[in-house]
């Protein structure tokens, strides 16, 4: 294909890349170093039958006046990025000189909202990330032993957690982990303990969001897998057969292998959902417990009189970075593949 028929072939998907991937991230960039304008005040002088006295009331007309004529707010720089609702440079400096021991560093750090949403949000990650390979994979595995009149349900069945809503299906949960749910019951039965609240422990919330991911996501990875399955050489598995290989080396040395680039591409996937992680804290409401960098998002810009949006922009950003980080090994590892397939 000459140079002129590829650009034309190519340009669509450049023009649509570039109005909603690219300009929206500048977008974001540009308000992160904006911060909302200070309310206008006007000092006004009260009087009654015990004296005067000088207040300050809110000027409307002039702070409308000013948000419109300055709609991305007041220039801030970097500053919205270390500030303590951030990466708070200034609290994890006093921090580290008045803690005793890294452990206190550590809990002090925990503390700061953004950090305190960042743990959670790897801790998810690595966990649930996984967990859902591991689930997906051996449920396609045993999917693709099942007679053929049996696979048909069985498939729509396992799908069934992927095709619900997530913030329904997280609904569904956290009504059956209640108190008088079904889950929560029998484990108050099961533990002698009638005050047991998964709700209430910051550890078991953690838990149950964890159980919840994996419970939601492993279907997607189920059903790549098995794709993948109808495409192993069978002509490699009988020879396997015949050379006495067992089901668990021909799985391990023919199908592993095979299935290597689906493994990526599931594992790419899930690490930028899962670092994502939003619906289930709101379906769970467990938001005292349990925050997400998109939770952060969320609530800076959910408010309808106080919106933040600069700093929705800054946790937005970080959350790129983050992602970007997550990814590059993977990618590296994905490119150094490709390259010995090439040479």
């Amino acid at each position: 294909m000459k140079n002129r028929n590829f650009f034309w072939f190519i340009l669509p998907s450049l023009i649509t890349m570039l109005l909603f991937i690219a300009l929206p991230i500048v977008s974001v960039v540009v308000q992160s170093l904006h911060i909302e304008h200070e309310a206008v005040l006007n000092e006004v002088e009260n009087c009654g039958p015990f004296g005067c006295k000088k207040e300050l009331i809110i000027n409307v007309e002039e702070t409308k006046k000013l948000k419109l004529e300055s709609p991305l707010g007041q220039f801030n720089g970097l500053k919205t990025y270390t500030n303590r609702n951030h990466l708070a440079f200034e609290e994890i400096q006093q921090s580290w000189s008045q803690s005793d021991s890294i452990s206190g560093f550590i809990s002090n750090t925990l503390n700061l909202p953004f950090y305190r949403a960042l743990a959670f949000t790897l801790t998810y990650t690595f966990v649930v990330t996984p967990f859902v390979l591991f689930f997906g994979f051996l449920i396609a595995l045993g999917v693709n032993s099942l007679p053929k009149t049996m696979k048909g349900p069985t498939i729509f069945v396992s799908l069934l957690p992927m095709i619900v809503t997530p913030l329904i299906g997280s609904l569904i949960l956290f009504w059956m982990i209640d108190a008088q749910g079904i889950i929560g019951s029998i484990l108050q039965r099961i533990f002698d303990d009638p005050n047991l609240s998964l709700k209430a422990s910051p550890t078991l919330t953690w838990v149950m969001l964890m159980v919840y991911g994996i419970w939601h996501s492993s279907p997607f990875a189920f059903i790549v897998f098995y794709a993948g399955l109808q495409t192993v050489p069978s002509d490699t598995i009988e020879a396997a057969m015949i050379d006495g290989a067992s089901r668990w080396e021909r799985t391990k040395y023919v199908v592993l292998p095979h299935l290597m680039p689906l493994t990526i591409f599931i594992l790419l996937i899930q690490l930028m959902d899962n670092f994502r992680v939003f619906e289930p804290i709101v379906g769970f409401s467990a938001q005292a417990n349990a925050t997400s960098l998109s939770w952060i998002i969320y609530n800076d810009i959910s408010n309808n009189e106080d919106q933040f949006f600069g700093s929705a922009g800054a946790t937005s950003v970080l959350t790129i970075i983050g992602v970007s980080i997550l990814l590059i090994p993977v990618l590296i590892r994905t490119w150094r593949e490709f390259n010995r397939k090439v040479v």
